[in-house]
C-alpha cells in the first residue's frame, strides 16, 4: 500500500508543478527551437525535467525521515538536474554535460552506490574490487546518456522510463528490497504525471534536465536493486529491462563508426526516425516504441525465473528480434539485411 501511495503522492505533485514550470521555462526562454534534426515545428518549453525532479523530491521527503542516509543518489540527482537545467538554458557543450554526468556519478559510487559483484549461472559470485569504481561509473553514464538519445518524439523518453521504472520497482519487491522499490514507484509517479503534458501533442518537453535525471536515476536504482539481488546473470537483466534505449544508442555508435563520423555527431537516424521514414505516425511510432520496451521488460522477468535452458532460449529470442528490428527499420543501413535476405531467399527456393 505504501509504494501505491508514494505513486499516487509524486503524480499529483507532478500533475500540480508542470503548468507552473512551462510558463517559467518560457519566461526565462528555456525553449526548443526546430531545426532539420527535430520533428516538432515550433518553439516548445524544455525544462520539464524540473518537474519531475521536482515531484520525486516531495517524495522523497514525504517518506524518507532519514533522507541523509540516501545523500549519494540525492547529491548525483541534483548535479545531474543542475547540468540539465544549465543545458536547456544556455547548451552546454558536449565536454561540460559529460562532465556534470561523470561528476554525478563519481559522487554516487565514493557514497558506496557501486557494482560490487555479478552472479554467474553455477552460483558462483565474481568480486570487481576496485574495477568496480570505473565500471559503475561507466554504467551510469553511458545509460544516462542512452535515455537521453531516445528523447526525440512526444512522450518517448518518459514512456520507455516508466515501463523500465515498473519493472525495476517490481522486481525489487520479489527481491525483498523496499526502499529501491519505493524509490522506483516514486520515479514512476512523477514521470507519469509528466506524461500527462508530454504526451503527443506535447505542451513540454522534458529537455536533458529530465532525460539525464532519468537515466542517472535507473541507471542509480539498477546498481542498488538488481546487480546486487538478481539469483541469475545479474549484470543482464537490467541489460535486457534497457534493451530499447541501450539498442539505439549502441546501433547509432556503430553507424557512426561504418559511416566514419564523430561518435558524438547528431544524426536522423534514431530507432524513432526510422519508424516513421517507414511511414508511421508519431503516435503510432511512440507505442511500438512502448511495445518494444515492455516485450524486453516481460523478457527479463521471465529470464530471472527461468531454468538456464529457459533463459538461453530466452536470450535467443530477444537477439533475434533485435536482428529483425535492426534490418526491417534501417537502424544501421537500409543495405543491411543478412538475416531478411536469407528468408527471402528461402522463400523463393520454396517457391
Amino acid at each position: 500500500m505504501e509504494f501505491i501511495v508514494a505513486l499516487v503522492i509524486t503524480f499529483m505533485a507532478t500533475l500540480v508543478i508542470t503548468p507552473f514550470v512551462i510558463k517559467f521555462a518560457i519566461k526565462v526562454g528555456a525553449v526548443d527551437k526546430p531545426n532539420n534534426r527535430k520533428v516538432h515545428t515550433k518553439l516548445m518549453p524544455r525544462l520539464g525535467g524540473l518537474a519531475i525532479y521536482s515531484g520525486f523530491l516531495i517524495g522523497v521527503l514525504a517518506f524518507f525521515p532519514d533522507v541523509l542516509k540516501y545523500w549519494p543518489v540525492l547529491v548525483g540527482g541534483l548535479i545531474i538536474v543542475i547540468t540539465g537545467i544549465i543545458d536547456d538554458m544556455k547548451e552546454l557543450s558536449a565536454k561540460m554535460k559529460l562532465g556534470g554526468q561523470l561528476l554525478a556519478a563519481l559522487i554516487t559510487v565514493l557514497g558506496g552506490i557501486k557494482i560490487e559483484f555479478i552472479t554467474l549461472p553455477a552460483g558462483n559470485i565474481v568480486e570487481f574490487g576496485y574495477f568496480a569504481i570505473p565500471l559503475t561509473i561507466l554504467w551510469i553514464v553511458a545509460i544516462t546518456n542512452a535515455i537521453n538519445l531516445i528523447d526525440g518524439l512526444d512522450g518517448l523518453a518518459a514512456g520507455v522510463s516508466s515501463i523500465v521504472l515498473l519493472t525495476f520497482s517490481g522486481l525489487a519487491i520479489s527481491m525483498g528490497n523496499p526502499t529501491v522499490a519505493l524509490l522506483g514507484f516514486m520515479m514512476l509517479g512523477s514521470t507519469l504525471g509528466f506524461l500527462k503534458y508530454n504526451f503527443n501533442p506535447a505542451k513540454i518537453f522534458m529537455g536533458d534536465t529530465g532525460s539525464l535525471f532519468l537515466g542517472y536515476m535507473i541507471s542509480s536504482l539498477a546498481v542498488m536493486g538488481l546487480f546486487k539481488n538478481v539469483a541469475v546473470f545479474s549484470l543482464i537483466v537490467p541489460i535486457i529491462i534497457l534493451g530499447v534505449p541501450i539498442l539505439d544508442t549502441t546501433f547509432a555508435i556503430i553507424r557512426r563508426i561504418i559511416n566514419k563520423k564523430p561518435i558524438s555527431a547528431p544524426d536522423k537516424f534514431h530507432l524513432h526516425h526510422c519508424l516513421i521514414n517507414l511511414g508511421f505516425s508519431h503516435r503510432q511510432t511512440v507505442i511500438m516504441i512502448y511495445a518494444m520496451s515492455a516485450i524486453f521488460s516481460i523478457a527479463a522477468i521471465v529470464f530471472t525465473k527461468a531454468t538456464i535452458w529457459g533463459a538461453t532460449i530466452t536470450l535467443i529470442g530477444l537477439l533475434i528480434l533485435i536482428e529483425l528490428v535492426v534490418e526491417v527499420t534501417g537502424l544501421i543501413s537500409h543495405k543491411y539485411r543478412p538475416l531478411l535476405s536469407l528468408m527471402d531467399g528461402q522463400k523463393q527456393e520454396t517457391k
